[in-house]
């Protein structure tokens, strides 16, 4: 197989091309040039992909089997390179998100989705990121949509696990949230590079919710790893929804991975993911993602913060104050 990967330089593009690579398939990576560390004997291609002339001029002799698009922003720049690349490619995949569903009725692929324009510039990662499945099927009606939930894993540049790793390396007493056992839905980027090179080379379509079933793993079995991998005698201290609510601490980005069982977050974390199960996506324990992403921190620090996410983690004032509170 061909690959060309839009990107490849950071988290799951990387992970998509480091698969790639492990197959014995032929590489190509379109990127922006400033983020290095393309595995060797893969081939760079550099442009902005905003630049549709840039972007043209370094896709002129560009054909592959398949191609793998992660783009998160103005849904128009993931249309424009479909678009570019339609006749040159057999087959599309394109990493979307969860997301893309109506806020609170997600239960499954057939649920409604938010309404998106494939012109259109950046407005919400919602929308945007529908916006880009609109735009890449106009050229591959037959594309594989990777709707993934919460990913995690080594190189991750949202800062999520990479908080939680650093907090608790950190030691002291830790704020948990909510239950220890509330069910998280996560997927290792690995896990879902793997299942999508292999949805590609086996003609796999259409749109699939690639996480793992709800309670896969819970808010204990995630933080538990964290303090043992990290060895700093962190002491998880477990404190319930209303005491964090009336703290005012936001659920997702100040207590990251975690969200209320109630309230506008119900059902949240527990959409039906068995499609992605049939279709053979295989999640990893917690356990070794956690303590694989610690070994990438140990190795090469944390990524700069994404200019398009927010900054996650709990603020070191809000923490001594919930924790005053839980005695």
């Amino acid at each position: 197989m061909e690959l060309l990967v839009l990107g490849g330089t950071r988290f799951v593009g990387r992970a998509v091309v480091a698969e790639a690579v492990a197959r014995g398939w032929g590489v190509t990576a379109l990127h922006r040039g400033v983020t290095p560390g393309l595995p060797a004997g893969v081939r760079a291609l550099h442009a902005d992909r905003t630049d549709e002339a840039a972007l043209a001029a370094a896709l002129a002799d560009v054909r592959v089997d398949a191609v793998v698009d992660t783009w998160a922003g103005a849904p128009v720049v993931a249309t424009t390179a479909a678009r570019l690349l339609r006749g040159r490619a057999q087959r599309f995949g394109y990493v979307s998100t969860s997301g893309v569903y109506v806020w609170g009725e997600h239960v499954d692929e057939s649920s409604p989705l938010v309404p998106a324009d494939p012109t259109a510039g950046s407005t919400d990662y919602a929308a945007d990121k529908r916006g880009a499945e609109l735009g890449v099927l106009e050229s591959f009606p037959d594309a594989l949509l990777a709707r993934a939930g919460l990913i995690l894993g080594p190189w991750e540049d949202v800062g999520r696990l990479p908080w939680w790793l650093t907090r608790t390396a950190a030691g002291g007493r830790v704020v948990a949230p909510g239950r220890p056992d509330r069910p998280l839905q996560l997927v290792d980027a690995r896990d879902l590079a793997t299942w999508l090179l292999d949805g590609l080379a086996s003609g796999l379509a259409g749109p699939v919710d690639t996480i793992s079933r709800s309670g896969h793993a819970t808010t204990a079995d995630l933080l538990q790893a964290c303090v043992e991998v990290t060895g700093g005698g962190a002491e998880l201290v477990w404190v319930g929804e209303e005491a964090l609510a009336a703290a005012g601490a936001e659920p997702w980005t100040q207590l990251p991975c975690w969200v209320p069982e109630s309230g506008e977050f119900a059902g949240f974390l527990e959409a039906d993911t068995r499609l992605a199960a049939a279709t053979g996506l295989v999640c990893r324990p917690v356990r070794e993602t956690v303590a694989d992403t610690w070994a990438w921190l140990r190795a090469h620090g944390p990524l700069a913060q994404r200019p398009d996410r927010p900054v996650h983690g709990l603020p070191p004032a809000l923490e001594r104050q919930l924790l005053d509170a839980a005695g």
